[in-house]
């Protein structure tokens, strides 16, 4: 059985050749080896915007945040992801979250 890391290489390729369906179809085996696995859920996040699947797309960005609360970068994800997904004001707020976590205030 691939590792996570394997499937999200597979994944990549996949993604790069324009199969972004198999490449989330590869992230979902991934999470479900490794649920802590946040890259993986990083770009499922990113993929599944891509493919106007908001809620999911949500749900991955989130779970990323969970797993990595001190990383800036999540918090910028995530409200990148919402601004995708036209929830602007999730979007602002995410965006405050990564600041803070930034200026160190959080």
């Amino acid at each position: 059985m691939p590792t996570p890391d394997e499937l999200y290489d597979q994944a990549s390729d996949l993604r790069d050749k324009g199969d972004k369906e198999g490449a989330v179809a590869l992230l979902k085996q991934a999470v479900t080896i490794d649920p802590k696995f946040a890259i993986g859920h990083g770009m499922l996040a990113k993929l599944c915007a891509d493919l106007a699947r908001g809620d999911e797309a949500i749900e991955h960005a989130k779970r990323v945040v969970e797993l990595e609360p001190n990383d800036t970068f999540s918090y910028t994800a995530l409200s990148v992801v919402y601004q995708r997904c036209g929830k602007i004001r999730e979007a602002e707020d995410a965006k405050a979250m990564a600041f803070n976590k930034q200026m160190g205030y959080e």
